[in-house]
């Protein structure tokens, strides 16, 4: 009896090309990311790579190539039926909902049930060491605090990736390299591919690969 196959790539780009205006952001862009791999796209303001993660993510849109997630060919579908979870350097959560509707907000939009919503922001909040801090709001929280609220929110509808955009560029030193210990640890736990975008090293040397971009090419594909 022969085995399951190779699982495909959690996300397969080919030839993707982006032009702003005269400006070309990316060049025949083309790799692949394995699931419960840890990627960092790195490189210097400009390079590329946000523009990268934003057309994966569907919230750009290519002018050439190929999107495929799990497989399957994203390349024309809107971000909402594409399976992910997004963390932004500006965390990005709702002032008026407390830290568990926060973290709640995707899930109760696709009306899972109220047991399933509670007992997956009980999980996360207690994974991110933020369980006591549930029926708190935004701006009674350290930056910190907000990112990892933001994690919380990004892995909530289990998503088979979740991409991170500068996620620790608002924060000082030593809280940056809490919130990178803290998506490493879980990376590996919960298995879900994590795609980092940044210009920091300390950052990229914690991924187990690093795709260098420099003037809208990959320059460089390196694993730890």
């Amino acid at each position: 009896m022969s085995g399951a196959g190779p699982r495909p790539a959690a996300v397969a780009l080919e030839g993707i090309a982006k032009k702003f205006g005269a400006f070309v952001a990316l060049r025949d862009v083309t790799l692949a990311i394995e699931p419960g791999e840890l990627v960092c796209f790195l490189g210097p303001s400009g390079c590329g790579k946000t523009t990268l993660l934003r057309i994966i993510a569907g919230l750009e849109r290519q002018n050439a190539g190929l999107v495929r997630m799990a497989g399957r060919d994203v390349s024309e579908l809107p971000p909402a039926q594409r399976n992910y979870g997004i963390v932004f350097q500006s965390y990005a959560l709702f002032p008026n909902l407390s830290v568990a509707r926060n973290v709640a907000y995707g899930l109760e939009r696709r009306r899972a049930a109220r047991g399933e919503i509670d007992g997956r922001v009980d999980d996360l909040l207690a994974l991110v060491g933020l369980g006591q801090h549930k029926h708190k709001y935004p701006a009674q929280l350290s930056g910190g605090e907000q990112q990892r609220v933001a994690l919380a929110r990004g892995f909530s509808s289990r998503p088979r990736v979740l991409f991170a955009d500068e996620p620790t560029g608002n924060l000082d030193a030593a809280t940056g390299a809490t919130i990178i210990d803290l998506m490493v640890e879980l990376n590996r736990d919960l298995g879900t591919t994590l795609v980092l975008v940044t210009h920091d090293l300390d950052l990229a040397a914690r991924a187990r690969r690093t795709i260098r971009l420099a003037d809208g090419r990959v320059v460089a594909d390196t694993a730890a």
